[in-house]
């Protein structure tokens, strides 16, 4: 479609249509379906960048160092070195790793009820996170490190006057 423009005045602008024929492929129509398929290409590639950004801010943050482990990179140890330290005695092992999880809760509580209910509660929807992103069944060991966590925490629970209907992970 063509348009004449004409300038009558400052004020008034005038719009005239041609008496072309235009056929709907010379228009070259962008239909609605279109420019939502656009809208949406888009915003994928925006969360996809900040999601890069965020992941990448977060792992250059955190380290294992965060926790209390001082010992060889991860990338770098030998099948017997991972084998130690999930070892009972080993860093990663199950005693030492449920007593990270279950302390973290129970020193963020305090002796506040709610707030340690609420942190049990997230201990277990974490670990259902886990469970989806890990695609399968998680390694034993995993299972008997949340239920010696829960346990330490359900005791602590208990004493400030609680109950725990569901001891299950």
């Amino acid at each position: 479609m063509n348009l004449e423009i004409s300038n009558e005045s400052k004020v008034l602008t005038t719009y005239s249509q041609s008496s072309q024929d235009v056929t709907a492929k010379e228009k070259k129509l962008t239909t609605g379906k279109q420019i939502t398929n656009s809208y949406l290409a888009d915003y994928m590639a925006q969360m996809a960048s900040e999601s890069k950004t965020t992941f990448s801010t977060q792992a250059d943050t955190f380290t294992l160092a965060d926790i209390g482990y001082k010992g060889k990179p991860i990338g770098q140890l030998s099948q017997s070195d991972a084998k130690a330290l999930v070892a009972d005695d080993g860093y990663f092992g199950i005693p030492q790793t449920s007593a990270r999880i279950a302390d973290f809760v129970i020193n963020g509580a305090g002796d506040n009820l709610t707030k340690l209910q609420a942190g049990r509660t997230g201990m277990l929807q974490g670990f259902s996170d886990a469970q989806s992103l890990w695609g399968e069944k998680l390694p034993e060991i995993s299972y008997t490190t949340m239920q010696k966590a829960l346990e330490k925490v359900d005791a602590r629970i208990k004493e400030l006057g609680g109950s725990v209907l569901d001891t299950s992970v």
